[in-house]
């Protein structure tokens, strides 16, 4: 379980950074409300390790890299219903719908993502 935690700590530290490169560069990235949640998930079940609790770290991140977050609407949850199960995990289905209906890429190294028809960044 260390060595999950560190992989998801060093996870949430590059999908924080990388939201911040996309968006220097004039592309929105956006921390969608479905990662947010699978990142409290982990931490409440001690497989991540934060510098303070998410209520605190995930806003404060937010506002000092001027990220905006993205929220999951009816289209997106709607087309969860569409997608073929070729990835059996909630959080990253939302993320995957999130992505095809606002056309955008997800930062993951989840090969059953790139499955998709998305854009996949590692």
């Amino acid at each position: 379980m260390l060595a999950e935690s560190r992989e998801l700590e060093s996870n949430c530290s590059a999908w924080i950074e990388w939201q911040h490169r996309e968006q220097s560069q004039g592309r929105f990235a956006y921390p969608s409300v479905s990662e947010i949640a699978y990142i409290i998930k982990n931490y409440l079940d001690d497989a991540l390790v934060l510098p303070e609790p998410p209520g605190r770290y995930i806003p404060s991140r937010r506002h000092v890299l001027k990220l905006r977050s993205l929220s999951l609407d009816e289209e997106s949850a709607l087309y969860v219903a569409q997608l073929p199960r070729l990835h059996a995990d909630p959080f990253d289905r939302l993320l995957i719908c999130q992505a095809i209906v606002h056309g955008l890429g997800i930062l993951t190294p989840d090969e059953a993502i790139a499955q998709y028809p998305v854009r996949t960044v590692w």
